[in-house]
């Protein structure tokens, strides 16, 4: 009885995984518009952007004057019986900042808005290449798609030729029972690429700042178009010319340097300046009787700058200025170090690819297509058209990935050097 069942297994198995398919393909979505796309909708990056504002209104802010200040009041001489009589008086008074606070704040706030426009820069320095960095991996994930379901449609066919000649007794029933199981097992390692496919299309929804709900977006690219050369030295000078981030090193320096000079604007006195006016009501007693009258007043305060004498934020700031002197050493020597490196990774990644370019995938084809043909034949396993079905699929997986890695070091080298010719 068991017997039978797995033959009729075997009988609709092929059938079976005939009637399975895969999610068809969205509309396509190419590299130069999925890019300008980002540099539009990318949330992060419209946040970013802000901080543009915010600098910009921080000059804004520098540039206000001390307020001047009203102050009012009445008096009673709280004399009743002798008529001593009551006043007011009204004041005007004005803070005169010395030392040049104001354009010592000013020139502070300046200059952190151009510190502001570096970073934006270099956000979206890094937001470009993770951009396409995320393509390229959705390109990756569509390729590895098609190369497992094209193994699952080979095994398939295969194991519905076997359940014929398993009927007409030209093979075995284990041999049957063998490529019917390797066609299920190719079926779920299909299945998982799909997935692996329609994650890697989430990530360029995020990017483009879509929600969830939206369709996922199958891309268009060609894998071939990631060649270059280049001369390191070059490079290097390029990225020390025109890197974002070492741009903002070197503007932070110059912050550090207007912070200096604000601390020690901060140290000079600020003149009080004040006009009032006094109003005292007539005295009518009879013993020391008063016209009533108004008085003028005038005057300057000198505060007792004795926090002067505390160096404690004037020595912050000139360790931070000389802090920031280190960084930019060090981030000039970083950039360095990572555009070599990158130029590195990318001369290996073009070696290991042109391994290929030999002709290993289309032996590995032919050799496949020999299995086949002597399997057809009778004379070689099952086994052997399995390995040899295996190893392609290896070989086509290496493919895809070096390719994926080779076209990834030229975004790195690039991100790297702060050069961009990408597109494709």
């Amino acid at each position: 009885m068991k017997r039978n069942n797995f033959r009729m297994m075997i009988y609709l198995l092929p059938l079976l995984l005939r009637s399975v398919t895969l999610p068809a393909q969205d509309s396509l979505l190419h590299f130069n518009t999925f890019l300008s796309a980002v540099g539009q909708h990318n949330l992060g990056y419209a946040a970013e952007k802000f901080n543009t504002g915010i600098a910009a209104a921080k000059v804004l802010s520098a540039k206000v004057f001390p307020d001047p200040e009203l102050n009012m009041g009445v008096f009673d001489n709280g004399q009743r019986r002798m008529q001593l009589g009551y006043g007011f008086n009204a004041g005007l008074g004005y803070t005169l900042e010395l030392g040049g606070k104001r354009r010592a704040r000013i020139s502070l706030a300046r200059s952190e808005q151009e510190l502001t426009r570096y970073l934006l820069e270099d956000y979206f320095r890094n937001l470009r290449a993770d951009a396409t960095l995320a393509f390229l991996q959705a390109m990756q994930q569509q390729r590895l798609h098609e190369v497992k379901q094209q193994a699952y449609e080979f095994m398939r066919a295969l194991a519905a030729a076997d359940s014929i000649r398993f009927r007409a007794g030209m093979i075995t029933e284990t041999d049957a029972r063998q490529s019917a199981i390797e066609a299920g097992l190719l079926l779920n390692e299909a299945y998982g690429a799909t997935a692996d496919m329609q994650n890697a299309r989430l990530q360029l929804n995020l990017l483009l700042g879509r929600f969830s709900g939206d369709a996922t977006l199958a891309v268009q690219g060609d894998f071939s178009r990631f060649t270059r050369s280049f001369s390191l030295p070059q490079l290097i000078t390029e990225a020390q010319n025109s890197r974002a981030d070492l741009l903002a090193a070197l503007q932070q320096q110059d912050v550090s340097r207007k912070n200096l000079q604000l601390a020690k604007a901060s140290r000079a006195i600020d003149l009080g300046l004040n006009l009032g006016i006094n109003n005292v009501s007539v005295v009518t007693n009879v013993v020391a009787p008063t016209p009533s009258m108004n008085t003028v007043s005038a005057g300057i305060s000198i505060p007792l700058k004795f926090s002067a004498r505390n160096q404690g934020e004037l020595k912050a700031a000139t360790y931070d200025v000389q802090q920031q002197e280190v960084n930019a050493r060090q981030a000039r020597l970083q950039i360095q170090t990572e555009v070599t490196t990158a130029w590195t990774s990318y001369l290996v990644a073009g070696q290991q690819l042109r391994q290929f370019d030999t002709g290993l995938l289309e032996q590995a084809r032919k050799v496949l297509d020999g299995r086949i043909y002597s399997y057809r034949r009778g004379e070689t396993s099952l086994l052997e058209v399995l390995t040899a079905q295996r190893t392609y699929n290896d070989v086509q997986e290496q493919y895809a990935d070096r390719l994926y890695r080779h076209a990834a070091a030229l975004v790195e080298l690039e991100r790297a050097a702060a050069v961009w010719d990408i597109g494709f």
